[in-house]
């Protein structure tokens, strides 16, 4: 199974779809809140060189926005 995790603000409605998609596709993910948690928002630039969210991660490749294509590779879905 894949490892997930989802850079997100409270105010981000791409952030909401990113989640509502996985959540519809049953991929299980941990959500990182980068407005409330700093240190998670330092790394999520180290990992990616961007601010913006969402930023997704799947084993380990950063997934910039919510581009559903590239969420659908990574994951291997149809």
């Amino acid at each position: 199974m894949s490892k997930v995790k989802i850079y997100t603000t409270p105010t981000c409605p791409y952030c909401e779809m990113a989640k509502d998609f996985l959540k519809q596709q049953n991929i299980e993910f941990e959500e990182i809140d980068v407005a409330s948690n700093q240190e998670a928002a330092q790394e999520m630039i180290n990992k990616s060189g961007h601010m913006g969210v969402p930023q997704i991660e799947i084993n380990g490749k950063i997934i910039l926005g919510f581009d559903k294509e590239a969420i659908k590779k990574e994951l291997k879905i149809l």
